[in-house]
């Protein structure tokens, strides 16, 4: 296993001075490669790596283009590799944003990401202000820091497979009528007897978002398991998360984002996160659009769920479709082997091999 540094050089030395300074223990050490041309990406499977960018005031590095661009037209360029990401942006726009982008190409081509992969420095570095108090040092100590443990995170985490492994699915659709829930339907046939599933439906006002109680009271509700606001999240979805070693959510594509209620579910998750992360749980998607638009609602189920909520992504962690009557999703051309692919590959990531 090596640790690969991927950082394409900005084209102002100026901005990227800040970047190269938290970079600086990294670069002292004699075993990480340095990558700055996307012609020179060639990892191994096994291997760790940190895309590293710093960001000019428009939000953007040229020289990153190339990397984003194999990315997305290699399928398996970086399979069997696990990443995190580190963004330094002169202002306070743009950085998670294009952390996003880059957090699902790098998936899209095989790379898993670990739970909270994205150490995110915006110019005013505002962002580290609790980090730093809690470390008892400055804000740009707590970036120094959080560099650090991102690094350590990376280079000794393993996701833990299961011999038979718990799933959670959680959707807002009808069974009768949706595209997504035929396409879940299909998934959860090949996954077969090698996995414990649990499905919750959180339609008809069954779940409310949350209301944003101040810290203290959300952490000791959380302590306790539960939500000031209680209802279906505390009495069943909680007790579910807890239980489940990965939870699979079931996206259609509403106006280009999440649905209200699995929105909702990610915010009062939050509850949960005071008490505990979620490293060692994985999650999984199934994105079924209308017309196009399914990358931008993958995109914010890793922005939620992977790098604010800190779940394990494995690679390849989408099913993006595109479909628009009743029943037809299952008719698109090449579905069925969409399907197998989709269920090994989650088989592949959570279910510990048979012994030979």
């Amino acid at each position: 296993m090596s640790l690969i540094l991927v950082s394409p050089n900005l084209d102002q030395p100026q901005r990227q001075a800040r970047l190269e300074g938290v970079l600086a223990p990294l670069a002292e050490r004699g075993d990480i490669y340095r990558v700055s041309r996307a012609e020179e990406l060639a990892p191994r499977p096994g291997d760790r790596l940190v895309f590293a960018l710093a960001l000019d005031e428009t939000g953007l590095n040229q020289q990153y283009l190339p990397f984003l661009a194999r990315l997305r037209r290699e399928r398996e360029l970086l399979k069997g590799c696990t990443g995190g990401i580190i963004v330094d942006g002169p202002g306070e726009l743009y950085t998670k944003s294009t952390a996003a982008n880059l957090a699902l190409a790098m998936n899209g081509a095989g790379c898993a990401l670990i739970g909270r992969p994205l150490v995110e420095a915006t110019g005013s570095l505002a962002n580290f202000a609790v980090q730093a108090q809690n470390l008892g040092t400055d804000l740009p100590g707590a970036y120094q820091a959080a560099v650090a443990q991102l690094i350590q995170r990376l280079e000794t985490e393993i996701f833990p497979r299961r011999e038979r492994p718990k799933l959670l699915a959680l959707h807002a659709s009808s069974h009768h009528t949706s595209n997504t829930m035929a396409l879940w339907d299909q998934v959860r046939n090949r996954l077969g007897d090698r996995w414990e599933i649990r499905e919750i439906g959180l339609r008809n006002g069954t779940i409310s978002d949350c209301s944003g109680c101040p810290y203290t009271m959300c952490l000791h509700f959380g302590e306790r398991g539960g939500c000031f606001y209680g209802g279906v999240m505390s009495q069943e979805v909680y007790p579910a998360v807890r239980w489940a070693d990965a939870l699979v959510l079931l996206c259609p594509n509403y106006n280009d984002a999440l649905s209200a209620n699995l929105t909702a579910f990610i915010n009062r998750l939050t509850s949960l996160f005071r008490q505990t992360r979620f490293y060692d749980k994985a999650v999984f998607a199934l994105v079924v659009s209308g017309y196009s638009g399914g990358d931008l609602v993958a995109r914010q189920v890793v922005s939620a769920m992977n790098m604010n909520k800190s779940f394990y992504l494995p690679p390849y962690f989408a099913m993006l479709e595109t479909a628009n009557r009743p029943g037809e999703v299952l008719a698109a051309l090449g579905i069925h082997q969409r399907l197998d692919d989709f269920a090994r590959r989650m088989e592949e990531s959570l279910v510990q091999p048979s012994e030979p």
